[in-house]
């Protein structure tokens, strides 16, 4: 019994025993095999992270590349323009017979008169010869609203209309662009806009924030020297740069020209009397030097523009109406400042500038020679109501076109190349109004328009016109394609 016990003790404890072994040799290949197994999960993440990163890698690398593509000079041909006009009705302009309000679009336009307008039609090409070169064409189509012949048999008042009073493009700019002729500074030649106002020429050395650009709203009126006839274009050559060119914050322009815009006044009959069909032989031999310095501070919010011109425009004339026989040379000269600050929910802007005529009226008591001196200045302000549909703005201009006229004399207008320019008559302009902006570059304005007339003759003298306005209610559009 005693043995057969130990048999069975020793047979149960080798079974224990083998089992034990059994049992841990499986825990360990489980062990093995898990572990196997997460170290081959390991290595296909490890495979998976890698090809993830490389498909990264090419991926930036195909982005870095097609950045490269897309940022790559792509020559620019481009067919642009715009248009502006009015639905207007004028409530109120002096009579027809009155000289007041020369230089405005509704010069001896009757009171009550009503229509749809255009005031200016655009059509331009600008076309990149290469990565250097460019050229601009620009056509211009600028009717004022009376389109009415002088006379039955003369040409209109205006000579942007054709002869049955149609409106007719004409050639306003046209000229190349050199880039870069040193650092910072483009070359161009032609017929181009000149530094008075109108230069806009984003994407080159020329300057963005001259007046014009800055107040946004030539299609309801011109700047205030635009309106009082400054060059805004001329033929010529000029040097449009920067100073910086990196930041371009700080600029100038230098531009030569012929002061005749695109006249044809050169051309002279020397066997026929000088007459305005057949001008001065003059004109032509003089040229106009225009130069302005430009700047943007606090973050490109403050814009500061400094301009001058100045341009003989004849010789010694003789002439019976002065007491001398002999009219001295004529030339005239300008100094202007245009400073806007810009902030987010409103631009403000103030312009102001002092012309000198020198030898610009005769008086025809005494038989003498006189200067003028004109004192003109700008302010506005425009702002955002609802952003990218409705906005406001509004404008006054104070002009006096000659600061020491003698209001006891008489005078005639000598002012050669300044045919509209009248000294009698001191004039205030308003306007105002709501840009509402439907889509991206399509604008309706209803505005006022409204410039009051204030003689500088005495009332005692002959020629003594009483004080007088137009007042005109104007639906204005504007919109531009191509750019």
């Amino acid at each position: 019994m005693k043995k057969t016990f130990t048999k069975l003790s020793t047979a149960l404890l080798t079974g224990l025993l083998i089992t034990g072994f059994t049992v841990n040799a499986q825990t360990t290949t489980y062990a093995s095999v898990e572990t196997l197994h997460k170290k081959e999960v390991a290595k296909k993440d490890s495979a998976a992270t890698a090809n993830a990163s490389l498909k990264n890698t090419a991926t930036v690398a195909a982005v870095k590349a097609d950045d490269a593509v897309d940022t790559a000079w792509h020559p620019q041909r481009r067919l642009w323009g715009y248009a502006f006009g009015d639905a207007y009705y004028v409530q109120h302009a002096p009579p027809l017979t009155s000289a007041q309000g020369k230089e405005n679009n509704y010069y001896q336009t009757p009171t009550g008169r009503n229509a749809f307008q255009f005031r200016r039609i655009y059509l331009g090409y600008d076309y990149d010869i290469n990565k250097k070169f460019k050229a601009e064409v620009l056509l211009a189509a600028e009717p004022n609203e009376n389109t009415a012949p002088t006379t039955a048999t003369s040409s209109v008042v205006n000579g942007d209309n054709l002869a049955d009073g149609r409106m007719s493009f004409y050639i306003k700019n046209f000229n190349l662009r050199v880039r870069e002729v040193w650092n910072g500074t483009d070359f161009v030649i032609g017929e181009m806009s000149t530094p008075g106002f109108a230069l806009n020429e984003s994407g080159t050395n020329a300057p963005t924030s001259l007046s014009e650009a800055t107040w946004s709203y030539r299609s309801v009126e011109r700047t205030i020297t635009d309106f009082h006839k400054n060059n805004s274009y001329d033929v010529g050559a000029a040097l449009q740069g920067t100073f910086d060119p990196k930041t371009k914050n700080y600029g100038y322009v230098f531009m030569i020209g012929d002061n005749t815009q695109s006249n044809l006044t050169t051309v002279y009959n020397p066997n026929s009397t000088v007459s305005p069909t057949n001008p001065n032989p003059n004109t032509g031999f003089f040229k106009i030097f225009y130069g302005d310095l430009w700047a943007k501070f606090l973050d490109k919010k403050l814009y500061v523009d400094l301009y001058a011109d100045y341009a003989q425009t004849s010789s010694s004339v003789a002439s019976a109406a002065v007491a001398s026989g002999t009219i001295d040379p004529q030339e005239h000269n300008m100094f202007k400042i245009f400073v806007a600050y810009n902030a987010k929910p409103f631009t403000i802007g103030v312009e102001a500038y002092t012309q000198k005529l020198k030898n610009a009226m005769i008086n025809t008591a005494d038989k003498t020679v006189d200067d003028a001196t004109v004192n003109a200045i700008s302010v506005w302000i425009r702002g955002m109501i609802v952003k990218d549909k409705w906005s406001y703005f509004a404008r006054y201009d104070n002009y006096n076109p000659d600061t020491k006229f003698n209001n006891a004399a008489t005078y005639s207008v000598n002012s050669n190349g300044y045919s509209s320019f009248d000294p009698t008559t001191k004039e205030q302009f308003v306007t105002a109004g709501i840009d509402y902006t439907p889509a991206k570059n399509i604008h309706f304005m209803p505005n006022v328009w409204f410039t009051q007339y204030k003689t500088q003759y005495d009332p005692t003298h002959t020629g003594y016109v009483p004080d007088n306005h137009t007042l005109v209610y104007r639906m204005t559009f504007f919109y531009t394609f191509g750019k």
